[in-house]
């Protein structure tokens, strides 16, 4: 089976893009199933209810998210009722949500899905091994094909998580940096890994805000709104190829689909007759 995993959606621009380009290019790369990170979908930092409705109407089937989480506080309702969006693992057992979230392929295949949240120049929270550690015991005889968000700034924090799980999940991929990397691998025992698949999102910026709003304020320390940017939305994610029946990963391919791509993969669609 072969699953999309998409980074940070962001902003007005990533959703519109995802809007167009996601259902034609699932149909053209024959994916079973699509996992997004939508943590900076509103306006480059949280998620709106009516956001989260707008990505799932994309074609998205399971949604991430990262630090952001509660930035927009009324997705909290949605996140205790929706079964299809899940918090970081590793938060606090007070904070509400899912640790983790499942569902099934056409096919009829279990797939489930959790983030788990950096440590390094990040905000302080629980273990992310330990917070793994529970989530897989949870996800004991639940599903086969388990792919883990690992939202980081450091690369080492992404390494290491990706060494501890190999073997155990079908994929460690990272995310929050926004910046895709050229290191995917398959790690041993059947695990696909990269450091960062990328943003969803607009490129004709600076990880998704305005260039001229983060000049002016890096170059005279006056503050300004960072807008989020709208220019050269992209879709950007990575594929895995999994066999559903042992959940390891057998392939890991980035992938990045702009405007001009995706122009090109609408005229190649065959026309009904």
């Amino acid at each position: 089976m072969r699953i999309l995993f998409l980074g940070d959606i962001v902003g007005p621009a990533g959703i519109v893009f995802l809007k167009k380009a996601l259902r034609p290019f699932v149909t053209a790369e024959a994916i079973d199933l699509v996992i997004a990170n939508a943590e900076n979908a509103t306006n480059g930092m949280g998620i709106t209810p009516a956001a989260y409705r707008q990505v799932r109407e994309t074609g998205v089937d399971l949604v991430t998210l990262g630090d952001h989480v509660y930035k927009k506080s009324d997705i909290i309702d949605v996140m205790q009722k929706d079964d299809r969006i899940g918090k970081p693992a590793n938060l606090p057992p007070d904070a509400p949500g899912r640790e983790f979230v499942c569902c099934q392929t056409r096919d009829g295949v279990n797939v489930a899905a959790f983030s788990l949240l950096g440590r390094t120049y990040m905000r302080p929270v629980d273990c992310p091994y330990r917070a793994a550690d529970r989530v897989l015991k949870e996800l004991e005889g639940k599903a086969k094909v388990i792919i883990v968000d690992i939202h980081a700034e450091a690369t080492g924090d992404k390494y290491l998580m990706g060494h501890y799980l190999k073997g155990r999940v079908s994929a460690v991929l990272g995310t929050h940096t926004h910046v895709p990397t050229a290191d995917e691998q398959l790690l041993p025992g059947g695990t696909a890994y990269i450091s960062d698949v990328g943003m969803t999102g607009p490129y004709d910026s600076v990880l998704g805000r305005r260039v001229d709003r983060v000049l002016s304020t890096t170059i005279s320390f006056i503050p300004c709104a960072f807008d989020v940017a709208t220019g050269d939305p992209r879709l950007a994610g990575a594929i895995i190829e999994v066999d559903p029946q042992t959940g390891k990963a057998s392939a890991i391919r980035r992938v990045m689909l702009d405007e001009a791509g995706l122009a090109k993969l609408l005229r190649s669609e065959p026309t009904a007759s």
